[in-house]
């Protein structure tokens, strides 16, 4: 019986120490959105190829997401019009109404906040 609550109490300590561990201050987010600007410099400093580029980009963003608890979740809401169905990170704006334009030969569908040509 003895060992079974030194068992438990073992698990137990470690269980809060790794919570504590877990736990993200503002100091500590603010150092990895730091970290990760300093990351993305180096990515763009012009020096890599765009396939290395590319993947330095996705590896600083990865890491801020872990340092965050992981990614945004994402969120699946309609456009104004009803149109479309649009499948982005929470947070992110929901774009305006479009505008269709059919011809003989093909259908484009231009975007209402679309600067004009």
């Amino acid at each position: 019986m003895t060992r079974l609550v030194f068992r438990a109490a073992a698990s137990g300590a470690l269980l809060v120490a790794a919570l504590g561990a877990a736990a993200q201050t503002p100091t500590d987010l603010q150092q990895a959105q730091e970290r990760h600007e300093r990351q993305l410099a180096v990515c763009n400093s012009g020096k890599l190829p765009a396939p290395e580029r590319e993947a330095c980009v996705r590896d600083a963003g990865a890491a801020l997401d872990r340092a965050r608890g992981g990614p945004p979740a994402n969120v699946t809401t309609r456009t104004p019009d009803r149109r479309a169905t649009l499948v982005a990170p929470a947070g992110e704006p929901v774009p305006g109404a479009t505008e269709t334009v059919r011809s003989r030969r093909s259908t484009t569908v231009v975007p209402a906040d679309a600067p004009t040509r």
